[in-house]
């Protein structure tokens, strides 16, 4: 009997957790051909989450609870999941309901088919525009820069086998990028199309400079290609300004007419210098991941596990006090 191993970051979740868990629990029961787990991981989030996990830790036997010690970002979260799941199957989806646990039957049998990974994909999504827009920009850099397929669909709903599981947790490095590894680990995926509900409650937790981090994160941690996109514009301007100065000394020379003024001098010194300032930040932001990651700075810090059995110990030890 396969296991599937359902994986869930959590933060701000505490009004909508609690219902995904129920889905899960609901439409699990009519897989009878299955087992099951559920891990959740608090991402140090403000509200009651981890209280909301607790509870159903020790409600039900096939929950994991995992609280972190400070906000590591879903992908981090997502890292101490895998970590901490032993399914043969690993279902990934979001705290806030929009992604349909009811449907993940659909994704269970694209796989079967033979793909190593499946992701989910929605004929109309509910998102806000800007998380719309920001995902359309995070699809194009992992073309360019992580090689996806232009029909390939990525979305925080999957499913992968253990195999690529297993190899993606090999990763050491502080600054994880799910879509990355896995992109690295298999290029057998496959997409299916699945409903995607309006949000019920609260709003996202990506904010802009979470965005930006996470699709920085993309490009310096699994592709060089911005490095040589630096050369080549350091190539560029160096060819620009030979010709340049080709041509101011044969306006002078053969044309008897003066080189530009102070003006367009000054214009160039500005977009040479730019373009310089910003190939070294480039080049910056690798050398001080490399530090981050030479200095061994963890992807995520856990404060505490909770499994079902630690709470019966823990509710049995305080019985006993109160007698």
């Amino acid at each position: 009997m396969k296991k599937i191993s359902f994986v869930i970051p959590c933060y701000r979740s505490e009004s909508t957790l609690g219902s995904v868990i129920e889905e899960i629990q609901d439409k699990m029961r009519t897989l009878n051909e299955f087992k099951f787990e559920i891990v959740l991981i608090n991402d140090c989030s403000p509200d009651n989450t981890f209280g909301v996990i607790s509870s159903y830790v020790e409600k039900y036997e096939n929950i994991i609870g995992i609280s972190l010690a400070k906000n590591s970002g879903q992908h981090a979260a997502l890292m101490a999941g895998f970590r901490h799941c032993s399914g043969d199957y690993i279902v990934c989806l979001d705290d806030d309901g929009q992604t349909p646990a009811n449907e993940v039957d659909k994704l269970i049998s694209e796989l079967q088919r033979g793909f190593d990974v499946v992701y989910a994909s929605y004929d109309n999504k509910k998102h806000s525009p800007f998380r719309n827009f920001g995902s359309k920009l995070n699809s194009k850099m992992t073309e360019r820069m992580l090689e996806k397929p232009k029909s390939l669909f990525i979305s925080s709903y999957f499913i992968a086998r253990r195999f690529v599981v297993d190899e993606m947790i090999k990763y050491e490095g502080c600054y994880p990028y799910v879509i990355g590894l896995v992109l690295r680990s298999t290029k057998n995926i496959s997409n299916v199309s699945v409903t995607h509900r309006q949000r019920s409650n609260g709003t996202s937790g990506y904010s802009i400079s979470k965005l930006f981090g996470l699709w920085l994160n993309g490009f310096t941690s699994f592709s060089i290609k911005p490095l040589r996109f630096a050369n080549y514009i350091g190539c560029f301007s160096a060819i620009l300004g030979f010709v340049y100065a080709l041509w101011i000394v044969i306006r002078h020379f053969i044309l008897n007419i003066a080189p530009p003024g102070w003006s367009s001098t000054m214009s160039l010194i500005l977009i040479l210098g730019g373009i310089v300032l910003m190939v070294l930040g480039m080049i910056g932001e690798y050398i001080g991941r490399i530090y981050m990651c030479i200095n061994s700075t963890p992807q995520y810090i856990i404060r505490e596990v909770v499994t079902n059995t630690e709470c019966r110990a823990c509710k049995r030890k305080n019985n006993i006090r109160e007698k």
